[in-house]
């Protein structure tokens, strides 16, 4: 009977480990392009402007147990170049010519290192990062602090960036024979979910 016991009691624990071991197993995600929103908000000489991405994809693999954010193994994040529209078609080319959308047609973003990860509230964190930021063929490394949100298996990442375009060679656009100028900074503006 006793051995029963310990056989038993053998069996329980190591289904006890295993259970524990699967919450903590990473979670492969994709981005949820309907549920997501990139836009570029930027100035000129006249007035700001604006240009939204519909068209992105991007994959992360993050654990998480029970709501709780333990680590983020990868995250990266791609933008069609072609795919970002401002609902001015004449914009839109300048800023696809700006960008060298026929040679590099995405700009992507890989985080290389998680810093830190910090619990705001209940299922919700901030993420300090750094990772590789490509515009226009130009790589350069950057800091980046997002915030993400757990909603069973979806995390939902949200943030703001300041870009200074001339740093990824990038002439800022002008408009109506250079009677319009842009701003060289622009902010990116996020809220994408992988689920």
């Amino acid at each position: 009977m006793s051995k029963l016991k310990t056989q038993f009691g053998t069996l329980l624990t190591l289904l006890i480990v295993v259970c524990n071991f699967n919450t903590l197993v990473a979670q492969d995600s994709k981005v949820v392009l309907a549920e997501s929103k990139l836009k570029v908000l930027g100035t000129s000489n006249v007035h700001d402007w604006e240009i939204e991405a519909k068209g992105m994809n991007g994959k992360a693999t993050m654990t998480i147990d029970a709501g709780d954010l333990k680590a983020i193994k990868s995250l990266d994040f791609t933008v069609e170049v072609e795919q970002l529209k401002s609902g001015k078609s004449g914009m839109d080319n300048n800023t696809y010519k700006a960008l060298n959308s026929k040679t590099h047609k995405t700009i992507n973003f890989k985080v290389t290192n998680v810093s830190k990860i910090t619990e705001a509230s209940a299922g919700s964190f901030t993420v300090e990062t750094q990772g590789d930021l490509t515009i226009s063929g130009v790589t350069k490394k950057i800091n980046q602090t997002f915030a993400v949100k757990i909603v069973g298996k979806k995390a939902i990442v949200s943030g703001k960036t300041k870009i200074d375009m001339t740093t990824y060679s990038v002439k800022p656009p002008t408009a109506l024979m250079g009677t319009i100028k842009t701003g060289k900074d622009v902010t990116v503006d996020f809220k994408v979910t992988y689920n």
